[in-house]
């Protein structure tokens, strides 16, 4: 085999193996295939977040009951300020 006929023959080789790395890469950044696994990290890491939650909740059961009523004091603020106002004219 010539020289020639060696350099064809290990360009061949190369181009075979670029074009088995391209079909690779096109089979794993197909958006499809993106989407799929990005909406198992997300889902995966949305259920521990949960899970992390519940479990701080158990073990925390007063700063959990803290937080509720801080919330509904945000929510309500408005009401409880009609409130307080009343009962200062009465007083």
């Amino acid at each position: 085999m010539s020289e020639v006929e060696a350099a064809e023959a290990r360009a061949l080789a190369a181009r075979s193996r670029l074009n088995g790395t391209v079909e690779a890469l096109q089979s794993e950044l197909a958006p499809e295939k993106l989407a799929r696994v990005a909406l198992a990290e997300v889902s995966d890491g949305g259920a521990r977040a949960a899970q992390a939650s519940l479990d701080a909740a158990r073990r925390n059961p007063a700063a959990i009951a803290g937080a509720g009523a801080l919330a509904l004091a945000v929510l309500n603020r408005k009401r409880i300020a009609g409130l307080l106002r009343r009962l200062r004219g009465k007083a």
